[in-house]
């Protein structure tokens, strides 16, 4: 970058996301949206103007608690002969690229749901590296990869979460046990139990924003 500074997202209290200093905003629909050099994004789910907040949040009761029922902060690591995978349940934002990508190693309903040796390393290491919550790395010959390589840029994905790259810093917030701060998904339907960050509820509430 021509400016080493990272750009910042900040959560503001019950309110959106101040971001500053981001030159990359884009949606699922492969369009750039303009930025500001500080701007204000929706996480109550509520705003017409979608990504951008319109106060809507100051209506609809929106709350950023991060509720005592969430999935536990707690990561497990599988070992294989030639890979070791590093999982935390409690940040995973439910894309479903592992279990889209290779079933066979991420076996819905099944006990150790992974199983590192079910695929080539390769194969597991490019499925990771789709991961875009963070909850998921690996490791090879004792060194642990997870992160990335990318330049600062946001994401609005369909219907989800903002898919954040290029480690962009996030202030003021705990982060999970292994948790990237290179990516990671925060919520922007506004119903995670585990705010700021993406739990998979805007699938459950059927979140839309046919706009992004």
């Amino acid at each position: 970058m021509a400016n080493d500074k990272l750009p910042t997202i900040e959560c503001s209290a019950n309110g959106p996301y101040i971001v500053k200093g981001l030159a990359a905003l884009s949606n699922s629909k492969g369009n750039q949206l303009p930025v500001k050099e500080a701007m204000a994004l929706c996480r109550c789910g509520g705003s017409a103007n979608k990504p951008f907040c319109d106060g809507t949040h100051k209506k609809n009761g929106f709350s950023d608690e991060r509720l005592s029922n969430r999935t536990p902060d707690r990561r497990d690591s599988y070992v294989g002969k030639g890979i070791t995978i590093h999982d935390n349940r409690g940040i995973c934002a439910h894309a479903g690229a592992c279990t889209d990508g290779l079933p066979e190693v991420w076996r819905s309903k099944r006990e150790p749901w992974i199983d590192p040796d079910a695929a080539e390393a390769q194969a597991i290491i490019d499925t990771i590296k789709q991961c875009p919550s963070g909850a998921l790395s690996y490791t090879v010959d004792n060194v642990e990869h997870r992160d990335q390589a990318r330049e600062p840029a946001i994401l609005v994905s369909k219907n989800g979460p903002y898919r954040v790259t290029g480690a962009v810093e996030l202030k003021g917030t705990r982060w999970g046990q292994g948790a990237s701060r290179e990516h990671y998904t925060l919520c922007r339907c506004g119903g995670s139990k585990n705010k700021p960050f993406c739990d998979g509820t805007h699938w459950y509430i059927k979140f839309r924003d046919n706009k992004n």
